[in-house]
Parts: structure tokens; sequence; C-alpha cells
């Protein structure tokens, strides 16, 4: 289940904001207008427009409204719920045969979960299933990669127009050396240039691909335990063996648990 993911947000709320005051602390009178320029945000957002269009093609682009999309989201992943549900399907399976497994499919929320029972209820083999179910966890990968590569590429052209504005600046500036009153301006263009890039690529960009590509080995790592409980269900394993096989995916809190759990039944 997908919520509305607060953290990146805050996350880059957070760095503007101490940004904004570090330098409201620091100048004059407190005064931003300072740090705003039309010639420094004009190179470094057209610049970068300009890159990402030439780099990309349409059909890249139209992911990246739905890449941004899922960094201010999170999946919700209860990996014990997922092992009770394969524990549940093997019990089934192994008492009533894998067609009876067909009729209650629907309860499963789960399209992935559901593609695997009903492959194996079709009797196809155990490598033929996990490699069907596992080409489709490559081909997902792909499809997070190429937009997730789209905002990385970003993050690394930012900087790179805003060394170009500072360059822009430093010429202007030399060549205007016999007018003191214009060496300010051109000296702010050249700095302000490489803040603005340099501020998008490391507090928007870069750490928005790296949590992009974190949610990916995560949905990778479940998706994975779906592949071994179908493979488990289908094979006939003992509904014990293979909760304990599945329960090798939790993490070591979650297993303490678990064990604190069915010690408490047990008792």
């Amino acid at each position: 289940m997908k919520k509305i993911d607060l953290l990146t947000p805050v996350g880059i709320l957070i760095g503007l904001t101490m940004v904004l005051l570090a330098i409201q602390t620091n100048t004059a009178g407190g005064n931003l207008v300072f740090f705003f320029q039309w010639a420094s945000i004009l190179i470094v957002f057209g610049g970068l427009t300009a890159a990402i269009l030439i780099n990309f093609s349409a059909s890249d682009l139209k992911l990246l409204p739905g890449v941004f999309k899922e960094s201010f989201q999170t999946q919700e992943h209860d990996l014990q719920e997922l092992i009770d549900t394969f524990s549940d399907l093997s019990t089934r399976a192994r008492r009533e045969g894998l067609l009876a497994l067909e009729a209650g499919i629907e309860d499963v929320k789960d399209p992935f979960i559901e593609k695997g029972v009903l492959l194996a209820v079709d009797g196809i083999e155990p490598e033929v299933i996990k490699d069907i179910m596992m080409a489709e966890v490559a081909a997902m990968e792909e499809r997070h990669r190429k937009g997730r590569y789209i905002i990385e590429k970003a993050g690394e052209y930012a900087p790179a127009w805003g060394m170009i504005g500072t360059l822009v600046g430093l010429v202007l500036m030399l060549q205007n050396l016999n007018d003191p009153s214009t060496l300010g301006p051109n000296m702010a263009v050249a700095l302000l240039t490489t803040l603005y890039g340099t501020l998008l690529a490391n507090l928007v960009f870069l750490p928005v691909a790296n949590k992009l590509a974190i949610s990916t080995e995560d949905e990778v790592f479940v998706k994975q335990i779906v592949v071994e409980g179908v493979i488990g269900v289908q094979s006939g394993q003992n509904p014990k063996i293979l909760q304990e096989k599945l329960s090798a995916f939790l993490p070591n809190h979650s297993k303490a648990r678990q064990e604190e759990e069915e010690e408490i039944i047990n008792d």
C-alpha cells in the first residue's frame, strides 16, 4: 500500500530553510534579494532543461512526472503478513490441491502474487515459473532505472551549468574592469549560478534519485520473496518448512518478535 512520504518535501524544505537562514543572518540587513539573479536562474534552469531535452527522447521524458511522484510516496511492505499468506496458500494446496487455490485467488490484492499462483495452478514447471516472474522483475527494474536515470543526469548537469554561468560572469567582469559599477553584478552572476546548480543537484536531484533506487531495491526484495513463496506452494512444500524458509528474508528484529509470538502461542 502506497502512502504519502512526507520525508522528501520536509527534507527539501529544511535544506532550503537552513540555507536561507544562513544567508539572512550573514547579510547586511538580512537582505535576501542579493541572492536572486535572473541571469543566473536563466543560465542554470535554461541550460539544464536544454541538456535534458537533448539527452532524452519524448517517450523517456513522459516518465518524469510519474518518477517525481514516486519520490513523494512510500510503499509499505508487511513481510510477516506476506509470509503468512504463502503459509496459508501452502496449507490449502496440500489439503485440497493446487486447483483449489484458483477459487480464492481474487482475495489476493497483489497482482504479482496472483500471477504466480495462477501459473502454479496451470501446472507449469517451477523453473519456468521462476523465469517468467523474474523476467517481470527485471522489466520493472529497467522501467524504474530509465525514469531514475533522467533525474541522475539532471543532478550531473545542474552543477555543470552552474560552472558555465560562472565562466560567463567572469568573462563579463573581465571585459568591464574599467567600469567598477559592473564588477559586483557580474561577480554575482558568476557565483550565484554555481550556487543554484550545486543546490539543485545536492538538495533535489541526487537525493531523489538515490531514494528511488532504494525504493526499487526494496520492491525487488519483496518480489523475490513472492517468487520463492510461489515455488514453495507449487512444489508442495510443508507449510512450516516454507514459513521457515521465507522467514530467512525477515530482518533480525522481526525474527525475534516472531519467535516471541510463537513461544507465547506454544505456552
